[in-house]
């Protein structure tokens, strides 16, 4: 069931994504270490905003699919972050923004396009809530 790849881990097919160290014990014969969805690119495209504004945001996609997405694309030209700004630029992160916006404003009309704006709004504030999380952190001493 598990095959052993290259770097010490184990692959499984129950697991997609997940990184496991071969030798020590799980219910499937290794310990996981970390757990990465593996997301698309316009899914990793998806800016990390404040949390009014992604509020505001999933607030658009819920009743007018993709009017939110479309506006959370303007937010990386103004700075906020994405997975993928590093690998594509700000610019195609934020066609790729637009394009999730269209996809979703035409396929709005069978109903996919709204489900997937509510879910597309639902990530946004998930993101603000981790990156808020993270942007806590413990004082530090000066």
């Amino acid at each position: 069931m598990a095959q052993k790849e290259g770097g010490g881990r184990v692959k499984t097919g129950d697991h997609l994504g997940a990184k496991v160290i071969a030798g020590a014990p799980t219910a499937g014969g290794g310990v996981v270490v970390e757990v990465r969805e593996k997301k698309g690119p316009l899914r990793a495209a998806i800016p990390t905003m404040p949390f009014p504004l992604a509020v505001i945001c999933l607030f658009l996609n819920t009743f007018i699919p993709g009017l939110g997405t479309f506006i959370s694309a303007f937010t990386v030209l103004c700075g906020a972050r994405s997975e993928l700004i590093s690998e594509r630029g700000v610019c195609c992160v934020f066609w790729l923004n637009v394009a999730a916006a269209l996809i979703q404003i035409l396929t709005a009309v069978i109903m996919v396009g709204w489900i997937m704006s509510i879910f597309w709004g639902m990530d946004m504030v998930i993101l603000a809530i981790s990156d808020g999380y993270r942007d806590q952190g413990l004082p530090q001493d000066v």
